[in-house]
């Protein structure tokens, strides 16, 4: 499978990095071909200008300036997203590519409102994640990054797509062997992305 391995955390030296290689390591024992979109490194800017928006509905002209992002996210067959939760949300770096890619022509046709089809291919969905915060204060405000992926981004892909979310809560506070757990739990259950 084609999977677009979505990366946004800014810091090479980060636990995040070498959440990365485990699961990267499990993608590829289970033999899929990663696309790996390191959206810090290659300095995607998230930025909806204005003259971006004027050009969202246009299918034409809207992909200007990304569209090798586009074409990536096109040929997604699996899409595995990583990121810390700040402020109870994903990066704006994150969020910034679903608002810049996720649009007409590319996310989704609306040609005609009444009918709306989706255009993304992705079959498989999983996001690996953690939070400063323990799982009680994310339960308390309703843990909006959880239910974005699981709802938002799951909805977008192709049917009601199988959806994993790997979440390490209260990471501040974390102990080495449970920070080690949570990555061998992320490269086996990437090893069985599929």
């Amino acid at each position: 499978m084609r999977v677009l391995y979505l990366y946004a955390h800014p810091l090479a030296e980060s636990f995040h990095a070498g959440l990365r290689e485990r699961a990267l390591a499990g993608l590829a024992r289970a033999g899929h071909e990663v696309d790996l979109c390191d959206l810090y490194a290659e300095g995607f800017d998230p930025v909806l200008s204005a003259e971006g928006r004027r050009r969202y509905h246009d299918t034409a002209a809207n992909r200007a300036g990304i569209e090798l992002h586009v074409e990536r996210l096109l040929a997604a067959e699996g899409l595995v997203l990583q990121f810390p939760v700040w402020s109870f949300g994903p990066p704006a770096m994150l969020k910034g590519f679903v608002d810049r890619l996720f649009m007409p022509g590319v996310g989704f046709d609306i040609s005609d409102p009444a009918r709306v089809r989706k255009l993304l291919r992705y079959r498989r969905l999983a996001a690996i994640t953690t939070y400063g915060r323990p799982w009680s204060r994310a339960f308390a405000v309703g843990d909006p990054p959880r239910r974005w992926v699981k709802r938002y981004l799951r909805l977008m892909g192709r049917g009601w797509c199988p959806t994993d979310y790997l979440a390490l809560y209260h990471m501040n506070v974390a102990t080495e062997a449970t920070r080690a757990a949570f990555m061998d739990r992320v490269e086996r259950r990437m090893a069985r992305f599929g």
